[in-house]
């Protein structure tokens, strides 16, 4: 577990800046990733799961506890020759394992055991991966109200040198209630994006397990991005680390190992037993010493014995569809994975290099023509309007990409970077 943290750690850590290297108020992505592994309950609870499941394999391997019995006379009711029968009797008996069904079901725990220890790693993926979605969520929200207050600036500009215009009777009223009327949008917006932040702000503190009133400092800007991966790298990466299929191939192995208990319970175990008697009237303290050995008839119990076999094997069948399922079921999400970071990646780099840069060559042409009395003010606040979205957008994207690569680490199970053909 400690080098499964480790790995996580160092994914996170990658794409931030040493801590140390940053102000005491900056929160990094790996302080954040760290914090959320080292104090999450819900992981806490999956340990200690995992931490008890371990203590039973010692308890299904062992052999079954040595029986002791003792026995003396209280009373004698008939006369007899002395020495007749004993007086005392004290007997030990251990049943001796000889068919090894308890070595089969301390190796049923173990893999019980490691079903624990995958429903715990699934809990440190999905806490690791909803921390670094939160921090990257908080992250654009708050450049989203950073976006909003620089076109609220710009808005208010443009209505003062409408205003202006008018009162020197160079411009009608309308356009200054236009300019107006944009900016009161604009400032109703900034409380969306203002509830947008305390959201994402009260998540991460949780998730850290920390007071959600906390206040979160400055972020360390991220820019992950998604190493060369090939996709038959992907699948065998996901079949060989997802911990629903890693759990549902040791449920297979789990009950497997029980079908052959079943099968081993047609041949009983031998209980062997030492027994001494003592008579009150001989000299010795040990009179005599008996052994024998007893064991249980299966066969004239086949119907319970069949319907155990069964069971067992219905169990198997079931274990080997779950299996299948889990396998069919991943490839489904890694596909879906795999497409949202490429349509993000795809919208964020046509904004950034296509649409954005044309809607700001446009926005500034408005902004000469409205000047030189060619552009009504309508047409120069549609341009900078424009602007103002596709900037939201690009760092909505940009987001989504971030989140939707955090995603696929929590899909395929593993850091993405210990993937990669250059690693």
């Amino acid at each position: 577990m400690k080098i499964f943290l480790t790995l996580i750690l160092a994914i996170t850590a990658g794409s931030a800046l040493r801590a140390e290297d940053n102000p005491p108020d900056r929160l990094t992505l790996a302080e954040v990733s760290s914090a959320a592994l080292a104090h999450n309950p819900n992981i806490e609870e999956a340990l200690s799961r995992w931490n008890a499941a371990k203590e039973r394999v010692a308890q299904e391997g062992a052999w079954d506890d040595l029986q002791l019995s003792a026995m003396s006379r209280l009373e004698r009711f008939i006369d007899v020759a002395r020495n007749s029968f004993p007086d005392q009797t004290l007997s030990v008996s251990q049943i001796i394992p000889l068919t090894g069904k308890n070595l089969l079901r301390g190796r049923a725990a173990a893999d019980e055991a490691l079903m624990a220890y995958e429903d715990a790693r699934r809990q440190e993926l999905d806490v690791a991966a909803q921390a670094r979605g939160s921090f990257y969520r908080l992250e654009n929200a708050r450049a989203q109200v950073e976006l909003n207050r620089q076109n609220l600036v710009l808005l208010n500009q443009i209505a003062e040198v409408s205003r202006v215009r008018y009162q020197a009777g160079n411009q009608g009223a309308s356009d200054v209630l236009t300019a107006e009327t944009e900016a009161g949008k604009l400032l109703e917006s900034a409380k969306d994006l203002g509830r947008a932040v305390v959201a994402e702000q009260t998540q991460l503190n949780v998730l850290m397990g920390r007071d959600a009133f906390m206040t979160i400092g400055d972020l360390e800007e991220t820019e992950p991005s998604l190493p060369d991966i090939s996709l038959d790298r992907l699948r065998d990466a996901m079949f060989a680390n997802r911990p629903e299929i890693r759990s549902a191939e040791y449920r297979l192995a789990a009950d497997k190992e029980r079908l052959e208990i079943a099968h081993r319970a047609w041949i009983p175990d031998p209980t062997v037993t030492v027994e001494s008697q003592r008579y009150n009237y001989a000299g010795q303290g040990i009179s005599e010493v008996d052994a024998g050995i007893s064991f249980n008839i299966p066969w004239t119990n086949e119907r319970k014995y069949s319907a155990a076999t069964r069971e067992a094997a219905s169990n198997v069948a079931a274990a080997e569809h779950d299996l299948e399922a889990r396998r069919i079921e991943a490839l489904g999400m890694l596909r879906n994975a795999l497409e949202d970071i490429h349509t993000a990646l795809h919208h964020r780099q046509l904004s950034a290099e296509t649409l954005l840069k044309e809607a700001r060559d446009g926005a500034k042409a408005s902004e000469i023509g409205y000047e030189a009395g060619k552009v009504s003010l309508s047409d120069w606040i549609a341009a900078a309007t424009n602007v103002r979205d596709l900037e939201a957008m690009q760092r909505q994207q940009t987001s989504d990409y971030k989140v939707a690569v955090a995603q696929l680490e929590a899909v395929i199970g593993a850091p993405l970077t210990t993937l990669s053909t250059n690693h």
